[in-house]
């Protein structure tokens, strides 16, 4: 597994993460005996970097997180505030950072958290003065080693990568989501700012798994945010419109060896663009986790994997089916 810089802070962490919404049990029930075999399988797969918040499961993911970091030391852990409150640039203050940040350490059992998000706030917030100083002020008082910015827009992380105290921008990058490429990991690589890519198998399009007739539970948001009912349109299917997301992944998983399954594919080409520092898939099962790991396989000389061309149907692919409706967004 490649292991790579986070930013500027000494850290290194894997190609390819472990995003932990799922072990909320946010979006379909996860045992607390599958969510940590599902960190066990991810860290004997090479995996140092867990993605993680406040609000998956009300701290059920992070409190998970925490029993496995006792005996698992050497684990880069990102998690994130923000959500726990109505998303109004007012409610963004000092005294709200600090009792976050105290409610994440005590759920992860650590002195300092490694790196704290804000959770997609609103834009006033990723442009105001007075929260990164706030920021700063966590990381002088020891309560965190280091902070970023989960966004929802290109715009808003490329206002994020300009503030000289960020490590990282979490934002949607995947085969459907192409606009990153523009700007935004151009000016991370340049800032030295860490790209953590999220969303990138588009909550399971780019599993290859699905049909027409997949449904999801009804506590889904698959199910109940299809148009932005509950939160950002884009965070479910990426914003893709379900029947042309299946007919986009019909197309890539097509031209793929039979070695090499979409998913795999799809990390691997995230993780290869210049920018990336780490892709975070999720995962509920032991059998996810190995094959989201097994992804960095593909980045290796000898894999068998046709990364320019995959790289260019891609981009085909996106040109022509997906590009009028998601490039103007987000």
């Amino acid at each position: 597994m490649q292991q790579r810089p986070l930013g500027r802070t000494g850290r290194q962490v894997s190609a390819i993460g472990l995003g932990t919404w799922q072990l909320g049990a946010d979006w379909g029930e996860v045992s607390e005996t599958d969510a940590l075999a599902v960190l066990e399988a991810s860290t004997a797969a090479g995996v140092t970097l867990f993605d993680t918040a406040d609000v998956y499961g009300d701290g059920r993911s992070e409190t998970f997180i925490g029993s496995f970091l006792a005996s698992h030391p050497g684990i880069t852990v990102a998690t994130k505030m923000g959500r726990r409150v109505e998303q109004l640039v007012e409610n963004y203050t000092p005294a709200a950072f600090v009792a976050w940040t105290d409610r994440s350490r005590r759920n992860l059992g650590v002195a300092a958290l490694d790196l704290v998000q804000l959770h997609c706030p609103p834009t006033g917030v990723i442009e105001s003065d007075a929260v990164y100083d706030a920021l700063d002020a966590l990381v002088e008082s020891g309560a965190i080693q280091a902070y970023g910015v989960s966004v929802e827009t290109c715009d808003q992380a490329l206002a994020a990568i300009a503030r000289p105290g960020v490590t990282n921008v979490q934002i949607i990058f995947n085969p459907f989501r192409l606009k990153p490429l523009d700007e935004v990991l151009p000016a991370a690589a340049a800032a030295e700012v860490a790209i953590f890519a999220r969303v990138p198998l588009a909550s399971g399009l780019l599993s290859g798994k699905y049909t027409a007739q997949t449904t999801f539970a009804a506590n889904d948001h698959r199910t109940y945010n299809r148009h932005g009912e509950a939160f950002d349109r884009g965070e479910t299917f990426s914003g893709v419109e379900f029947a042309a997301g299946l007919a986009a992944a019909q197309e890539l998983a097509a031209a793929l060896p039979e070695s090499v399954p979409l998913p795999a594919a799809t990390l691997a080409w995230i993780a290869a663009q210049p920018g990336v520092t780490t892709v975070i898939p999720g995962a509920r099962n032991v059998a996810q986790a190995e094959a989201n790991a097994a992804a960095a396989a593909l980045l290796e000389p000898g894999s068998g994997f046709d990364l320019p061309g995959f790289d260019a149907l891609v981009r085909e692919v996106y040109d022509r089916d997906l590009r009028a409706d998601i490039h103007p967004h987000w």
